[in-house]
């Protein structure tokens, strides 16, 4: 697969204004942004130098929670890893390519196929960010191949912007769902705090789909020139034909037998109808059951053994980075939180707001952190205690300190570039080509957000 420039039609046509706003972003991206590896590591050096300057910590200390850290993100660096292995397999399928195809033939024009992506991404992002995070790329691939005119980095970036943005309003964030289940961490403070409360309250609600509404605005009037349009091209249209083999023996009829996938198909069914019946579709579709889900429509696409571990293979190459980038994640979280010195980064943040600007310095230091802690949950425990003492201290309104806690972790997730690892493997494009419209995406909605939580609290 490879991205290839269309050929320089109108030298004079520069492209729309947020077009060109948003190359100074690209221009950074292509100087300053390594392979996303490479970003890891140098983000690890920098979190140990301001662990060894801010807290005193000791250099030996340091190093020993890196390596702990390095542990806490193995089962999610599987189950991501195999997540991206399960959905590329579906999605390499020809059953769900010529469904993808039918889709991307609807919309004639550039503005009709970027709003069917960005819903389908906001819409997906809401039932489950996993299931955002693959299929809405892979969606944007089809689109780009089928509609002229559809810069395809742009796509990625915004479709991944959607997946980011549904989870400020999505029943399944961790810190929502946590505050709303009996026993959390900081009940003793705070009580359980209903979902009605936190995840659907106004200023949470009107700035979601404010930010909604100007995340397909962006999308639309982000318009290139011809000329500097990228597509995605070159991508080889796979040939599926059916292994003819002559003479076979007991092997290669086991190999081949339909009815193995087809039991372990409706075992899986059965366990899927269940948690439906028991725990409603919402209710159950935690990260698991997504994987889940994919595994068992597999086992239908793929209906021989032959062919289910040859598409298995075929999609493990582009688990490789998360496989490999997820624990080197883990362990900044470890520096971080070994070191005191994400309690030293929100505390300082916060000494100097009131009960007014607290939702904006809740906003301010989420995003810092989020930078070096890139798991909502962990964030939460390690940041949630400070945010809730000064809210408490100043008689701020606590769900929306926890709104603005939210939108802050999932906005720099534009930057910190974990979660987009398994879009980009999945459509064999660079970290660097992306991340100038992340970046600009980010700077729009920190404008908004801000705007809306210095304004909205006291009108709503």
């Amino acid at each position: 697969m490879s991205i290839n420039s269309k050929e320089n039609i109108n030298s004079n046509n520069k492209g729309s204004f947020l077009w060109r706003f948003s190359k100074n972003f690209q221009f950074a991206a292509d100087k300053i942004i390594p392979d996303s590896f490479v970003f890891c590591i140098i983000l690890t050096l920098i979190v140990f130098v301001l662990g060894l300057v801010v807290t005193g910590t000791g250099p030996i200390t340091l190093i020993n929670s890196w390596y702990g850290g390095l542990w806490s993100m193995i089962s999610f660096a599987f189950q991501m890893s195999f997540m991206v292995i399960c959905c590329g397999a579906a999605a390499k399928s020809p059953q769900v390519e010529k469904i993808l195809k039918k889709v991307a033939s609807l919309p004639k024009s550039r503005a009709t196929a970027m709003v069917i992506l960005l819903v389908f991404g906001l819409a997906s992002s809401l039932i489950n960010w996993a299931f955002s995070l693959i299929l809405t790329p892979i969606l944007a691939m089809q689109l780009s191949k089928n509609v002229k005119g559809m810069h395809f980095p742009l796509m990625i970036a915004a479709g991944y912007s959607t997946m980011i943005l549904g989870q400020s309003w999505c029943p399944s964030a961790s810190a929502y769902a946590l505050l709303a289940t009996e026993g959390h961490f900081l009940a003793d403070k705070i009580g359980v705090i209903p979902q009605n409360l936190t995840t659907y309250n106004p200023v949470n609600t009107v700035l979601f789909f404010t930010l909604a509404v100007v995340t397909i605005l962006i999308g639309i009037m982000t318009k290139p020139p011809k000329h500097e349009v990228v597509s995605y091209e070159g991508y080889k249209e796979e040939v599926h034909e059916e292994a003819v083999i002559e003479n076979m023996t007991p092997a290669d009829k086991m190999n081949n037998n339909k009815v193995l996938m087809y039991i372990l198909g409706i075992a899986g069914i059965i366990v899927i109808g269940y948690s439906f019946a028991t725990k409603g579709f919402i209710g159950s579709l935690n990260f698991n059951f997504v994987i889940f889900l994919f595994l068992t429509l597999n086992t239908f696409l793929y209906n021989t053994p032959i062919k289910f571990v040859g598409a298995f293979k075929d999609a493990i190459q582009p688990a490789t980075q998360v496989m490999l980038q997820f624990p080197f994640y883990g362990g900044i979280m470890g520096i971080m939180s070994g070191s005191g010195l994400t309690a030293v980064m929100a505390n300082g943040l916060i000494q100097v707001a009131t009960a007014t600007t607290m939702p904006f310095f809740a906003y301010l230091s989420a995003s810092i952190v989020n930078l070096f802690v890139p798991s909502q949950g962990g964030q939460w425990i390690i940041q949630g205690p400070v945010l809730v003492e000064a809210s408490q201290a100043l008689n701020a309104h606590i769900p929306t300190i926890v709104n603005a806690f939210i939108l802050g972790d999932e906005a720099t997730n534009l930057i910190q570039p974990l979660y987009v690892i398994p879009a980009l493997a999945l459509v064999n494009i660079k970290l660097k080509e992306v991340w100038g419209f992340m970046a600009f995406i980010w700077f729009i909605w920190a404008i908004v957000t801000t705007i809306g939580l210095l304004v909205l609290p006291g009108i709503i």
